[in-house]
């Protein structure tokens, strides 16, 4: 598998492009070139970070998602895959989904996967709300993704602040696995449900009409909430220059005009305008020399976070909220070199012939009698997606003196194949 080797102390640039939508329960829309960006002109993603909140959880689409992909993945996946990118992981807690998506070339150099998801409606009870995380080593820096959904309503800034400490508690406790916040990168986004408070109705929309966002700026729980409390205080956002992406009617941009019946009959209030929808992040070492009032060399800065563009995007309706969208810039210096793995295709491959082929893995390699090699399409969609593989332990396999492995497979399911040992 011929993978462009990460130099050690060459700083290596990513890009990351992060979603957050709650989507209503709704499926798919047709067509997502512009939420991906996959019409820009500039340099392709490196990764794809999607979090979606009010995915379709009723008992009958929940069970059969438990059996068979959900159908966001499978739209994801088909987007995606011709492409080059693989569905890396997924999480999901009910109506909450994370799914990561990365470029082929990335694979060998990400590794400890693993996945998380706490509860917090109904008082831990219930996954209606809460957070669903995937964290992993990538070029040999702990990264961290988690995707919330918190409680709603302008009078609950406090227990959302109370759940979101929770989740940050809670994710891989008891297991040997850093905490989230001692990640060396952080990223937390979703349907966080902070409101602007104070101002009425009226004053919102006129501001936002105006395009005067600044005025509102002041008055969002969550930028209140980053004044008082500590650790939202580390926790790096960019500017609001966009307008706020809740509530809209459904399939317009024009906010929340529907009268909607509540108990008894009465009608509900019109639902002010707020910024629901958000993505921070947290890079730990900046935390640290912060705290330590020290200088910060270039050389101690490892990896690095830039955020090149924060939007919302208006023209999509299928949900009362609007996508959030942050595309990132992710400098690093790769501490892993070398995959654990390398392969290589011994002479010419055919559909007519078994193959050949050799691999070796580094002397730290955590070898398992699970290990397999498997054959993909070049446009393989996730890791299950195989034509045919082969246990390492067969007896098809051997080994020679200098820790050379060879492994013998058909290949008569296919012409492109992508060989990849996990």
């Amino acid at each position: 598998m011929g993978m462009e080797p990460a130099h050690r102390g060459a700083v290596r640039e990513l890009r990351l492009h992060l979603v957050t939508w709650n989507v209503g329960t709704a499926s798919p829309p047709p067509d997502v070139s512009s939420l991906l960006q996959l019409d820009s002109l500039g340099a392709t993603m490196d990764m794809y970070v999607i979090g979606l909140q009010e995915v379709n959880s009723k008992i009958t689409n929940f069970l059969s998602d438990l059996a068979f992909d959900d159908p966001w993945s499978i739209f994801l996946m088909t987007v995606l895959s011709p492409l080059g990118y693989i569905k890396l992981s997924s999480v999901r807690m009910q109506g909450l989904l994370l799914l990561i998506f990365v470029k082929h070339v990335h694979l060998p150099f990400i590794r400890d996967l693993h996945t998380q998801f706490t509860r917090t409606g109904l008082y831990g009870y219930w996954g209606n709300k809460g957070g669903v995380t995937i964290r992993m080593s990538l070029y040999g820096h702990t990264v961290c993704f988690v995707n919330c959904h918190l409680p709603a309503h302008m009078e609950n800034t406090e227990q959302r602040l109370d759940d979101f400490e929770k989740i940050l508690e809670m994710q891989f406790e008891g297991e040997n696995i850093p905490s989230a916040l001692e990640h060396d990168v952080l990223f937390w986004f979703g349907d966080l449900n902070f409101r602007i408070a104070d101002y009425g109705i009226h004053f919102v929309r006129e501001s936002i009409n105006n395009k005067r966002y600044n005025l509102l700026w002041e008055k969002d729980q969550l930028n209140m909430a980053k004044k008082k409390e500590a650790f939202l205080q580390e926790f790096i956002e960019g500017p609001l220059h966009f307008k706020p992406t809740y509530k809209f009617d459904l399939y317009s941009d024009v906010y929340d005009t529907r009268e909607q019946k509540s108990l008894f009959w009465f009608n509900e209030k019109k639902r002010k305008p707020a910024w629901t929808d958000r993505i921070l992040w947290r890079v730990k070492n900046l935390c640290q020399h912060a705290a330590k009032g020290g200088e910060f060399s270039e050389e101690q800065q490892t990896i690095s976070v830039t955020l090149n563009n924060y939007i919302s995007h208006m023209s999509y309706g299928i949900s009362d909220h609007k996508p959030v969208t942050g595309t990132f810039g992710l400098e690093l210096k790769p501490l892993v070199s070398e995959p654990l793995v390398t392969l290589s295709p011994e002479g010419e491959w055919s559909a007519e012939h078994d193959v050949l082929i050799n691999y070796s893995a580094v002397p730290e390699f955590p070898s398992s009698a699970w290990d397999w090699i498997g054959l993909f399409k070049v446009t393989f969609k996730h890791v299950n997606d195989y034509v045919t593989y082969s246990w390492v332990e067969d007896d098809e396999i051997s080994s020679n003196k200098d820790g050379l492995h060879e492994c013998c497979r058909n290949t008569r399911c296919g012409r492109r194949i992508l060989a990849l040992l996990l």
